[in-house]
């Protein structure tokens, strides 16, 4: 693949360090150097020329040079927010619910909710369903039996997931609540650890997902996930149903049965502001 010779004697796949270095042009005392972690003062031609080396896609490519700023020992941790405190400017939650056709959320590296329009709630019923604050797709993926259900094709679903952490955990490595998340689910699911321990990690920006949602069926939907400017690290996501397909109609069906939902809610509220006003 990378148009050197096969060789003798090569008992696994993959290239030797001396030829990475080789294609790399670097010596194999650097590469291996680099390999054990001493990876902090590699300059931004070095590390581009091993990508290109190992082949690395786009999302690899930006791992690496995440993993070498985190290690820089000038380089600033990245402005955190706590998922507990951070609240959406009501501008954010306007334009979220100005989102009819579809659900539109606001998530962190982690996967938390941190917002969502009135068709997300309802569409992640179940993710808002789980014990603790705040919602979180992760923990929901590997700690929830529903989400056998909810993700026709949990496998894949479960290994963009973990990919997404690593992303994340290569780009924020001193993140607590970020650690505490991965440390819970590596305890408790034994398919987050073996997926874990693969290091892959990946871009998550627009493609199609299907989804079996508990109340309207199965939903084929295109997904636009886009990084916020003014909120760093934050990425908002809306999912679409083609226009006039099944999945549409059933998207349809699912904001009447939200709307439903919240009318059922606020009844209650409004029958008791009715009696203590006639009281």
């Amino acid at each position: 693949m990378v148009g050197l010779p096969a060789g003798t004697n090569r008992r696994v796949e993959g290239l030797r360090r001396s030829e990475v270095a080789t294609l790399a042009g670097v010596s194999i005392e650097y590469y291996t150097k680099l390999e054990r972690g001493a990876i902090s003062g590699a300059s931004p031609e070095v590390l581009d020329a091993i990508a290109k080396a190992l082949l690395l896609d786009d999302a690899e490519r930006a791992h690496l040079f995440d993993l070498a700023h985190a290690a820089s020992p000038v380089a600033r941790p990245p402005r955190r927010r706590s998922p507990k405190s951070w609240i959406p400017h009501a501008s954010l939650q306007w334009m979220l619910d100005a989102v009819t056709a579809g659900p539109a959320f606001v998530r962190n590296g982690r996967m938390d909710l941190l917002a969502a329009n009135a068709l997300a709630r309802a569409f992640y019923k179940d993710v808002y369903d789980m014990p603790g604050q705040p919602p979180n797709i992760a923990r929901f993926t590997f700690l929830d039996e529903r989400a056998h259900d909810f993700y026709p094709d949990w496998d894949a679903f479960a290994e963009v997931t973990v990919s997404i952490l690593r992303t994340e955990a290569g780009r924020d490595p001193h993140n607590k609540e970020l650690h505490d998340l991965i440390g819970e689910l590596s305890t408790r699911s034994d398919e987050f650890r073996r997926l874990w321990g693969a290091h892959n990690v990946r871009h998550h920006g627009t493609g199609t997902k299907t989804f079996h949602h508990s109340v309207v069926g199965e939903m084929t939907l295109a997904y636009e996930g886009l990084a916020m400017e003014a909120e760093p690290g934050l990425t908002l996501t809306v999912y679409t149903a083609e226009p006039g397909s099944d999945s549409g109609e059933r998207m349809q069906l699912l904001a009447s049965w939200a709307a439903s939902e919240e009318r059922e809610a606020i009844s209650p509220v409004a029958d008791e502001q009715r009696t203590e006003s006639g009281s």
